[in-house]
């Protein structure tokens, strides 16, 4: 099955995923090192494969912005749950890709602990989940 993708669409998966990402480091601020944590989920992100990595490969127009984590999570959550909807439409084993890349890329960023993502990640981490579960 062909999946298109717009150029509206791919701008959404590219806010769900890296905003993901954006809002582990916002989150480890709190107790580690932030920019480990953003690059180690950015490197799982440009590892995905399918439809998914292709987007994810090329974050052009891509725009986060927030000057709080609210601010953050307020944009990135609902564009989660957009992203698994719109490739949940059109191809589910695609939309399974997209919530296993995320995934993989959080616990990417939350291994930069040592030991298990402390409480403010590991709520995070809880907070992005249900929003790609919110599709569902």
């Amino acid at each position: 099955m062909t999946i298109t993708l717009t150029d509206q669409d791919k701008l959404t998966v590219l806010t769900a995923a890296y905003g993901a990402v954006g809002l582990m480091s916002a989150a480890a601020a709190a107790g580690g090192s932030p920019h480990k944590v953003a690059a180690d989920g950015s490197i799982a992100l440009s590892s995905a494969t399918g439809l998914v990595g292709h987007v994810l490969a090329k974050p052009k127009g891509l725009k986060l912005d927030g000057k709080s984590v609210a601010e953050l999570a307020d944009q990135v959550l609902p564009a989660l749950t957009a992203a698994m909807s719109l490739l949940g439409k059109q191809n589910p084993t695609e939309a399974d890709n997209f919530r296993s890349t995320v995934l993989v890329a959080l616990d990417a960023a939350g291994r930069r602990h040592k030991g298990e993502p402390g409480p403010t990640m590991a709520e995070m981490a809880r907070k992005i989940t249900a929003a790609l579960d919110a599709a569902r």
